[in-house]
C-alpha cells in the first residue's frame, strides 16, 4: 500500500471524525433545557474526536519511519549466506548498499551475486508487507480513536479544556525539539573534538603557528604527522571579520539614523527595500563580485600606488563581506530606532536640545540594546561566512597581519577538511570538529557579552 494512499485514507477518517463529533455536540445543544448551555462549543468536540483519531496513528507512522526499515533489514541480513554475515561491518555495509541499490531498480557497479538479487527481492517484499501493516494499523487506530472519543462526548463534556491542554503539550514538545537539537549539536561536536584533542594536544592547537593538516599515508613521507596550529586561522578570521565590521557597523548605523530621523517617508520607502534586497542576495554572488570586480580593482590600485596587493587578499574579502552584512546592521538598527517612543524625542526637543543632540543623547542610548543585537548578528554572519573567503581570500593559512595578503578562515578550513569521502578517525578530519567547537565557544562568549550589555542599558533606559 502506497504511503500517499494511507495518508489520504487517514485524513478522510479524521475529517469524518471531526464532523461527527461536531454534529453530536450540536444535537446535544438542541436537546438541552432552556437556560442551560454546553461547556464547550461544537467545534471543540469535533477537534477532540479528531485529536484522538490522529495521535495513535501518528505514533504508528513515526514508528514505521524510525524502525520499519531496520526491522526489514535485520530479516534480510538473517537470510544472507553465513560467509557474508561474518564479514567485517564496513564490508557488510557495502553489501547492504548493493542490496538497496538493486531493490530500488538500479544496477550495481559490477555483476551482482545471486544472493544480492534474492536479498533485494526479500527487501522489497518485506517493505511491501510492512507498508500494508502500516495502512491497516493507521485505519484501525484512527477509526477506533475517533469512535471512542465520539462515544465519550456529552453535553457537559469539557472538550475545550482537553483540546487546549493537548495544544499546550504540542507547543512544549515543539520548544523541546529546538532545545534538544541544540544539545545534540553541541554534544556531537564535543565528542568528536575530544577525540581530536586526544590525538593533538590542546596547547599545540590553540597556540601553534603552523597549520598543515595534510597527513601522509606512509610514516616515511614528509609531513606525515601533520601540523595543527590554528593561530593562522584565528588571525585570518579576525582580520577579515574585523575589516567587514569596520565597513558595515558605522555605515549601517548612519544609514539607519538617516532613514529613521532625517529622510522623508517617500525616500525611506525606496531606500529601505533596496537595502533589504541586498540581504537576500546569495553569498556566492558576493563571492563572484569579490573575485571578478573588487580583487582586480584593488590589485590595479595597488600597482598604481606602489603596493603589492595579492589577487586573493583579506582586504578584498573583508570589503565585500562588509557590504554583505551592511543591510543587517542598517535594517535592524532602523527598526530599533523607530521603536523609541516619540515622547522621548519631544521631551528632549522641548528642553532646547537640537535634533543631533537628541539623537546622540536620547535616541541612541535608548535604542542601544537593539543596536547591539544587530551588531552581534552581523558579527556572527561575518565570522561564519565561507563562500566569499573561498573565492576572494583563498585557502592559504598564512601567519600574517597584512590585509593585502591571502589568508583563510576557520569556516573555510572546516569545509576543506570535510570535502569528499572521509574517515572520521584521523586527526585531519577530526580537526574540523576542533575548529567547530572553538568557533562555537567564541560565538557563545560574544552572546554572553552582548546579553550583559543589553541587560545593563535596558535597565537604565526602561
Amino acid at each position: 500500500m502506497r504511503l500517499s494512499t494511507i495518508l489520504l485514507v487517514y485524513i478522510a477518517i479524521l475529517i469524518i471524525g471531526y464532523f461527527a463529533g461536531r454534529q453530536k455536540a450540536i444535537a446535544y445543544s438542541h436537546a438541552l433545557d432552556a437556560g442551560r448551555t454546553m461547556h464547550s462549543l461544537p467545534m471543540y468536540h469535533g477537534y477532540y474526536v479528531l485529536m484522538w483519531g490522529a495521535i495513535p496513528a501518528i505514533i504508528a507512522i513515526l514508528g514505521y519511519f524510525f524502525m520499519g526499515d531496520g526491522l526489514v533489514l535485520d530479516r534480510v541480513i538473517a537470510g544472507l549466506p553465513d560467509e557474508v554475515r561474518s564479514l567485517p561491518e564496513s564490508r557488510l555495509n557495502l553489501v547492504l548498499n548493493d542490496i538497496r541499490v538493486v531493490a530500488a531498480g538500479a544496477e550495481t557497479s559490477g555483476e551482482s551475486e545471486a544472493y544480492i538479487q534474492s536479498a533485494a527481492d526479500s527487501l522489497n517484499a518485506g517493505r511491501e508487507f510492512l507498508s500494508l501493516l502500516l495502512g491497516l494499523a493507521v485505519v484501525a487506530l484512527s477509526s477506533t480513536g475517533c469512535y471512542l472519543a465520539w462515544r465519550n462526548l456529552s453535553g457537559d463534556f469539557r472538550a475545550r479544556n482537553r483540546v487546549e491542554s493537548a495544544i499546550q503539550v504540542l507547543l512544549v514538545m515543539a520548544a523541546s525539539i529546538a532545545v534538544l537539537t541544540t544539545i545534540g549539536i553541541v554534544f556531537s561536536v564535543l565528542f568528536e573534538s575530544i577525540r581530536f584533542f586526544q590525538k593533538v594536544p590542546l596547547f599545540d592547537f590553540l597556540f601553534g603557528l603552523n597549520w598543515s593538516p595534510q597527513t601522509a599515508i606512509r610514516s616515511d613521507q614528509v609531513g606525515s604527522s601533520g601540523s595543527f596550529g590554528a593561530v593562522p586561522l584565528f588571525l585570518g578570521t579576525l582580520m577579515i571579520s574585523g575589516i567587514a565590521m569596520i565597513i558595515a557597523l558605522p555605515i549601517g548605523l548612519m544609514v539607519a539614523i538617516y532613514l529613521s530621523e532625517y529622510t522623508t517617508a517617500r525616500v525611506r520607502g525606496v531606500v529601505k527595500p533596496l537595502l533589504e534586497v541586498l540581504a537576500g542576495i546569495p553569498t556566492v554572488v558576493y563571492g563572484y563580485f569579490a573575485a571578478l570586480t573588487v580583487a582586480p580593482l584593488l590589485r590595479d590600485f595597488g600597482l598604481s600606488a606602489g603596493l603589492q596587493i595579492s589577487s586573493e587578499s583579506a582586504l578584498g574579502a573583508g570589503l565585500v563581506m562588509g557590504i554583505m552584512i551592511l543591510p543587517f546592521v542598517s535594517s535592524i538598527s532602523d527598526d530599533v530606532i523607530n521603536s523609541v517612543p516619540q515622547s522621548m524625542r519631544d521631551g528632549s526637543l522641548g528642553l532646547g536640545a537640537t535634533r543631533s543632540e537628541t539623537i546622540r543623547r536620547v535616541v541612541l542610548p535608548a535604542a542601544l540594546p537593539g543596536i547591539v543585537g544587530g551588531f552581534l548578528l552581523a558579527a556572527s554572519r561575518a565570522i561564519g561566512e565561507t563562500m566569499i573567503v573561498v573565492m576572494a581570500a583563498g585557502l592559504a593559512a598564512k601567519m600574517t597581519i597584512n590585509p593585502l595578503e591571502a589568508v583563510t578562515t576557520v569556516t573555510v578550513q572546516i569545509v576543506t577538511l570535510l570535502v569528499g569521502d572521509q574517515e572520521f578517525d584521523s586527526p585531519k578530519t577530526l580537526a574540523a570538529f576542533g575548529l567547530g567547537l572553538t568557533l562555537f565557544i567564541v560565538t557563545l562568549i560574544l552572546n554572553i557579552i552582548a546579553l550583559h550589555v543589553v541587560r545593563k542599558y535596558r535597565e537604565q533606559y526602561d
